[in-house]
This record gives C-alpha cells, sequence and structure tokens, in this order.
C-alpha cells in the first residue's frame, strides 16, 4: 500500500527541489526583464513599475522552478530525489513557485498600484497563479526525465 504525502512533506519535497535552483541567474533574468521594462516604458512616455517589477518577480520565480528541476541527475541524493518528485507532480511542485511570487508581488501592488489591500491581492493572487500555470506547464513538457533520473 502506497502511503500519501501530506502537505508538509511535498513542501519540503519542492523546498528541496527548489534548493539547487539557479538563483543567480533567475535573479539577472528578474532584475533585467524588470529593468527593460521601466526603459521601454520612458522611451515610450509613462513607465508602469508595478507591473515592471511584477514582470520581474513572475521571471524570477518561473526560471528559478524550471531551473531547479532541469537537472535531476545533479546534486546530493536527497536533492535528486526530490527533484524526480517534483517531476513527476509538476502541479504540485509548481504551487509553490507560484505562492512565492505571489507573496513577493503583493507588497509591489501595495505600494506602486495604489489600488487598495483587496486590489493589491487580488493582482497578486493572478501573478501568482499565472507563474503556477507557466512553471506547471513547462515542468510538465520537461517531466520525461524523470523516468531517466532513476
Amino acid at each position: 500500500m502506497k502511503e500519501e504525502l501530506t502537505r508538509r512533506d511535498e513542501m519540503s519535497l519542492a523546498g528541496a527541489a527548489l534548493r539547487g535552483a539557479p538563483w543567480k541567474k533567475a535573479a539577472i533574468t528578474g532584475g533585467g526583464a524588470a529593468a527593460i521594462s521601466v526603459v521601454l516604458g520612458f522611451i515610450g512616455g509613462e513607465p508602469d513599475v508595478s507591473w515592471a517589477l511584477c514582470l520581474g518577480v513572475s521571471l524570477f520565480a518561473i526560471v528559478a522552478a524550471v531551473g531547479a528541476v532541469s537537472r535531476p541527475d545533479l546534486g546530493d541524493r536527497v536533492t535528486r530525489q526530490a527533484r524526480v518528485w517534483s517531476l513527476r507532480h509538476p502541479w504540485r511542485f509548481s504551487l509553490y513557485p507560484g505562492v512565492g511570487a505571489a507573496v513577493l508581488m503583493y507588497p509591489v501592488q501595495l505600494v506602486f498600484d495604489h489600488e487598495g489591500v483587496f486590489g493589491a491581492a487580488l493582482d497578486a493572487l493572478w501573478g501568482g497563479a499565472l507563474v503556477y500555470l507557466a512553471a506547471g506547464l513547462i515542468t510538465f513538457a520537461i517531466r520525461g526525465r524523470a523516468a531517466n533520473a532513476r
């Protein structure tokens, strides 16, 4: 009989898989995208700083999530097993980068968008949902590597 994992176990596995994420590459990608968006906004008239920062947070989370599971054969035994689990359960794994992105987007929306507490929360939830969808789809697309990682 196979034992079901608790939410805490899933969070531990997702965290272990994310431990090996390419954080520097993710930060460069997110920061670069935000900077380019602001510069293009200045060229076009008035920059939307809130949109630019949320774009940066989204790309940061997606690059970190996909980078964490793209090479399941690297890392220590625990990290490899967590990455294989993440590839086998892409939608459960992608929940954590999506929630993380929403949490990071909330203060950005609250400070720069001036929509209030509930408007900022709704915008952050939408952003987190998009990160969840993108990370889940990409992880699902590369999940064939889990069979090779055994």
